[in-house]
């Protein structure tokens, strides 16, 4: 792994990683938790409500893609009644695409250096046993409503991985993946204006240099190892945040709560 390619082979991946594939000739990542036994588990849009008009034309459509059978392992496929979350097979999950590790603490300078988003993050990840508790647990209990902008698979993933949450669904969730898809066009837009102030032919190359900066600055503002409005939630708590925002709200205010008492007896000491 580096930084042009994430890409691995089958046997150098474990229990408890955090795997992607590339769908639609790279036009977006498909994201997961490798369980073991070759088996992973992921989050689609519910069957449902596959037919959900936020998700944009031919993006993330995930459900029209999958399987409908496997013939090798009986329990691809599982998934609870009304859930996104399904246990795949890793030969299902990939669908003849090539196999990706998505990598956790890097440091401010790597992330930067990585153009693409939904590839790694500041965020350092938990230990195995809590990343696959969780992502068996969701299987059995689900992950809410899919979004492909707030609650898409890369957010399942960095929940499994992190248990970070976001505080407020205002906005962007916590996937690097819808960042960029978002950043990048923000980006031009506000650079667009300097076109007026910069003669030409610098304004060309001046402008672009601007673009990439910002897009680059925009994915790191949005990275979950910089954010401030996230609290850590336990998987078991989870369903009662479903809702989602209440209860994650307290836990943030109770947090930063804490914090300040913790300050102040600091300063008094």
């Amino acid at each position: 792994m580096g930084l042009l390619s994430n890409r691995v082979e089958r046997s150098k991946i474990k229990a408890g990683d955090h795997i992607y594939t590339y769908r639609a000739v790279f036009a977006y990542s498909h994201h997961g938790i490798f369980v073991g036994g070759n088996k992973v588990v992921h989050f689609t849009r519910d069957p449902v409500t596959r037919s959900d008009t936020n998700a944009p034309s031919g993006s993330n459509n995930e459900m029209s893609e999958l399987p409908s059978s496997c013939s090798t392992y009986p329990d691809c496929g599982f998934r609870q009644p009304n859930s996104g979350v399904i246990l795949s097979c890793l030969d299902c999950f990939l669908q003849n695409g090539a196999l990706y590790t998505f990598e956790y603490g890097v440091t401010p300078t790597f992330f930067l250096a990585k153009v693409r988003g939904g590839t790694c993050t500041t965020a350092t990840s938990d230990g195995t046993g809590t990343v696959i508790h969780r992502a068996m647990y969701l299987l059995q209990n689900g992950f809410g409503n899919y979004d492909v902008f707030q609650n898409n698979c890369e957010d399942f993933a960095l929940y499994c991985k992190t248990g970070i949450l976001m505080v407020e669904k205002s906005g962007l969730g916590r996937s690097g993946q819808a960042s960029s898809m978002l950043g990048a066009p923000l980006a031009a837009l506000l650079a667009s204006p300097l076109k007026l102030l910069i003669p030409s032919p610098v304004s060309s190359v001046g402008v672009a240099t601007v673009t990439a900066g910002m897009y680059c600055v925009s994915r790191y503002a949005t990275d979950i190892g910089v954010r401030t409005d996230v609290v850590k939630v336990a998987v078991e708590d989870l369903a009662v945040n479903l809702g989602w925002m209440d209860g994650l709200q307290e836990a943030f205010q109770e947090n930063e709560a804490s914090s300040a008492n913790n300050n102040q007896v600091i300063n008094l000491d």
